[in-house]
Order: structure tokens, then sequence, then C-alpha cells
């Protein structure tokens, strides 16, 4: 895969679909994932005829992991030097979870880049259920380990009847989530980013087309937060999907329907 010099870091990134398309997605990456959870979502955007950039943040996968704490207006910032880097313009953005906390800065921050926003399974800033949670993690991760952690997440991420229907699926992301070769240094930098992610007092400035989405029964980032979070952005439709926090490989393709149907409708 390519890479980028931006920042001071290496980033790796991955842009599948043709240069030709008309229309580019960017997407931005959750807490501990790389590029590669979105494998549910490019072949049905490369087959809506989409061309999509897709990068693992700095911290995880193959690209740098300097030393944190890290922050969401700074992993906004690698965003935009990657995009300019390589001359994207005039996209769609959609970031879920840490990567929707990234996404809600970049369009504070450069608005005029985007013809549209879409904020999946986030929020504008962590309550006091969050904020217990995520000290947990950490606590957790020191005592024992970060694959310790990612499977205790598993089981916030999915539903009951994931469990109980797909034991196979749930056995298998469960395995992966164990084996994540993240260190402890970077898989606190980036908790960082959820601990200290707070837009509230500016997602007023958010003028960019926007569509919250939620899982329907997300109990990691609970939904009322992503409710809060629609009501706070100007005009932003709010649209739901089956599934958990995980509503993107739990429940693909209505997920993807909502996203690419919203994409088309501001192209």
């Amino acid at each position: 895969m390519p890479t980028a010099q931006i920042n001071g870091i290496t980033l790796n990134y991955q842009i599948d679909g043709a240069d030709t398309a008309p229309e580019t997605i960017v997407l931005i990456n959750g807490l501990a994932d790389d590029l590669e959870s979105w494998g549910f979502q490019i072949p049905a955007l490369v087959e809506a005829g989409f061309r999509v950039l897709r990068f693992d943040n700095r911290g995880i996968g193959k690209s740098d992991a300097p030393a944190g704490a890290y922050s969401s207006r700074m992993m906004a910032d690698d965003a935009k030097a990657l995009v300019d880097l390589l001359g994207i313009k005039g996209f769609h953005l959609m970031g879920v979870s840490m990567g929707g906390m990234i996404s809600e800065e970049y369009a504070i921050a450069h608005p005029g880049d985007l013809k549209s926003l879409t904020l999946a399974c986030t929020y504008g800033k962590a309550d006091a259920f969050c904020q217990t949670m995520f000290a947990m993690w950490a606590d957790l991760a020191k005592a024992i380990s970060v694959p310790f952690v990612m499977r205790d997440v598993a089981l916030w991420a999915f539903t009951g009847p994931f469990f109980e229907e797909r034991p196979e699926d749930a056995a298998a992301f469960a395995e992966a989530m164990a084996a994540l070769p993240m260190s402890l240094d970077a898989y606190l930098s980036q908790l960082a980013v959820i601990q200290a992610h707070d837009a509230t007092d500016r997602l007023g400035q958010i003028k960019v087309p926007t569509l919250v989405l939620a899982g329907e029964e997300d109990i990691l980032i609970p939904v009322r937060l992503s409710k809060k979070l629609q009501e706070a952005i100007p005009a932003a439709q709010w649209a739901t999907v089956p599934g958990g926090h995980a509503c993107l490989w739990e429940s693909p393709e209505p997920f993807n329907t909502t996203f690419i149907n919203y994409v088309r409708s501001q192209s």
C-alpha cells in the first residue's frame, strides 16, 4: 500500500475505485481500527461508482505511532494534509466513532473541502457514563493488555442477537480484536482522543450538509448522544440502522445503503 509523509509522520493509505469516478469519499476510522475495518463498505461504495480514500490513523496499522496523547484536531490535521498531498478536493467525508469526532473537527476547520459530512456512531462530547467506561479501558489495558480490552469492547459493540444468530462471526471478530497488534502507548494515545474531544460549543459552526447516523441499539456510544449531536448541527439529518456500535459490520447492507443514498442526495 502507498504511504505519505505528512505532519512529520508516515501515513499508510489506500484508494479504491476508478480515478475517473465523479465523486470521492474519504473515510476515517474509529479507535484501534485500521483501514481494513472498512472491508464491508468498500465493495458497495466502489460498485456505486465512488472513488474511496481510507487510511490508517496515527497510532494504528502501518502508519507511524508517535508519542501521544493525540487529539481529534491533530488527527483532522493529518487527514487534511493527506488529502491536500493527494490533490483531493470537494469530497464526501464520513467518520465512525472516533473517526466521527475527527470529522467534526475537519468540518469546522476546513468546510470548503467538503460536499457532505456523515458522522456515524459518535458524539460531540463524552458524558459521564462514557468517561467512566473509557477510564476502565485504560486501566484494563495497563493492568492486563490491549487485546484483553478489545475482547471486552466486542461485547459492547455488537447486539445480543448478533451473538445468538451469528456465533461464528462473533467469534471471528473477537479473535481479530484479541490479535490486534497495537502497543499500549499507541492505544492510550488514541484513547485520549475520545476522552478529551469536545466540540459542543463549536458544532453550530458546521454548515456542510450533514447526516448523523446511529446504530439503533448502540450502548457503547448511546444513541441519545448521537441524537444530541444531530440537534446541535444546523439542518443536520438523522438516520438509524439496525445493530449496535459496530453496525457497519453487523448490518453492513442498511448502513451502506443509508450512506450511499445520502451521498448521492448531496452530489
